[in-house]
């Protein structure tokens, strides 16, 4: 403290007391004689605040500096990125998706794949139980062998010739007749069986009300059995009577079958009688016209040719409808939703499994707005859900012809008064380059989300 302050604080002290205080003399120290010199130059306390909070602002503002120099960069790429590619998240991976089903009724004998198994086009996947269609595949051979042998013998009596034709005209005149009175017993045959028909079913009818009465009988003795009021031997009586009713229910019942086969077999009486009768009329133009007999002859082995191909289409249909047992893999792919199981009755086109096929690629859907300069070629980059940390490659392959809302089920109709614009979304179909695929095979599959980046050439 200086000495004036000193001196200062002792008289105010002796200011305070009771009386005047007597202070002891204080010496000055000798002052040399120098010459005058201005004292420092020190700064203001406002001055001092100001600098201390410059240099305490000083990181913040290189900090700030640095950011908006980062945001700069970071702008100027983001724009440049945006300027030249057009993105979207509303898409995902589709496949060749080949639904199995069978082609022909049978029961499923075998199922040589499971779910998620890896197949090759051609393997089989299901073996339905061939036997039914071989025995076809033999009834056709047979029929084509018959077919052959009847051209073979059409061919054989070409070069043979009519020597006696009265007697063949005779012969055939007497075919006619006979046939011509087979005709008129099958035809009576037929009408009878015809007759018998409602009389059987008649007799049905009339089983049918017996055994009614017979079971309404049977109960009621049943009941009054219970109460004690009828005997077991009248129970057993009515029990008798409702046995021997159904017996004779059935026994109708197969009357009314007999008298319907018999029914078919007069027709097919009438229908051979009325061939025998083609038949006897040929012989009969073939005996007046011995003439042109190898013309007939050469047209007979015609038929007989043309019988031949119809067996042997035939025989290609049942060799096919064999070959259908044995369902394989039209692709290579991956089988999936199977549902088949060995032992169950599989009827045509009933769906059995799926194969998801290897081909893979992107339907984005992108806004109307961003298509303006993407053109086929053009290359993307693909980012899938489920793998975000790996970037596909791939190229623009074909835009769709319409927006996607005009292939829904209820497309929109804007023909109306309260029209509102809506930003319409246009499909377009993104090829995968294979080499960008390579090692993620099995993590790829129809349906995942994905986002893609198409880099437009722009203006």
């Amino acid at each position: 403290m200086a000495p004036q302050d000193i001196t200062t604080d002792h008289r105010q002290n002796g200011q305070r007391g009771n009386g005047p205080a007597t202070l002891p003399p204080v010496e000055s120290p000798p002052v040399e004689s120098s010459p005058v010199e201005s004292p420092p130059e020190t700064a203001t306390p406002t001055e001092a605040k100001s600098t201390k909070s410059l240099k305490r602002r000083w990181p913040l503002l290189v900090l700030a500096g640095a950011g908006l120099i980062a945001g700069g960069i970071f702008g100027g790429r983001w724009w440049a990125y945006a300027s030249t590619h057009e993105e979207t998240d509303n898409a995902q991976l589709q496949g060749h998706v080949y639904q199995i089903s069978s082609r022909v009724a049978g029961t499923v004998e075998q199922i040589a794949v499971d779910d998620n198994q890896r197949v090759e086009a051609g393997d089989l996947l299901v073996q339905l139980d061939p036997h039914d269609y071989q025995v076809k595949v033999q009834q056709a051979q047979a029929a084509l062998n018959a077919a052959q042998k009847q051209a073979q013998a059409a061919q054989s009596s070409i070069a043979q010739a009519d020597t006696s034709a009265q007697a063949d005209v005779t012969s055939a005149q007497g075919g006619i007749t006979g046939a011509a009175a087979a005709i008129a017993d099958a035809q009576a045959a037929l009408e009878a069986a015809r007759a018998g028909v409602p009389v059987a079913q008649a007799g049905v009818t009339q089983a049918e009300a017996t055994l009614q009465k017979a079971a309404t009988d049977y109960q009621r003795y049943q009941s009054l059995y219970a109460q004690g009021a009828v005997s077991a031997q009248d129970r057993d009586g009515a029990r008798q009577a409702y046995e021997v009713a159904q017996a004779q229910r059935q026994s109708a019942q197969e009357q009314v079958r007999q008298a319907q086969a018999k029914v078919t077999q007069a027709q097919e009486g009438v229908a051979k009688a009325r061939a025998q009768l083609q038949t006897s009329r040929g012989a009969l133009q073939q005996a007046q016209a011995s003439g042109v007999q190898t013309t007939v002859n050469r047209s007979q082995f015609e038929a007989a040719q043309a019988q031949i191909a119809e067996a042997e289409a035939n025989l290609k249909q049942a060799q096919l409808q064999l070959s259908y047992t044995a369902i394989q893999a039209p692709a290579a792919g991956v089988i999936g939703n199977k549902t088949v199981e060995k032992g169950q009755q599989v009827q045509p086109g009933q769906p059995l499994m799926a194969v998801v096929g290897n081909d893979l690629w992107v339907d984005a859907n992108f806004k109307e707005t961003q298509i303006s300069d993407m053109r086929p070629g053009e290359p993307v980059e693909i980012t899938v859900d489920a793998l975000p940390s790996h970037t596909f490659t791939g190229h623009v392959e074909s835009l769709s012809p319409a927006s996607g809302a005009q292939f829904a089920l209820l497309p929109p109709d804007n023909a109306t008064g309260n029209f509102t614009k809506v930003v319409q979304r246009v499909p377009v179909k993104i090829s995968i380059d294979p080499a960008s695929v390579s090692g993620f095979e099995g993590w790829l599959a129809p349906g995942l989300s994905a986002t893609v980046s198409v880099e437009t050439e722009g203006e």
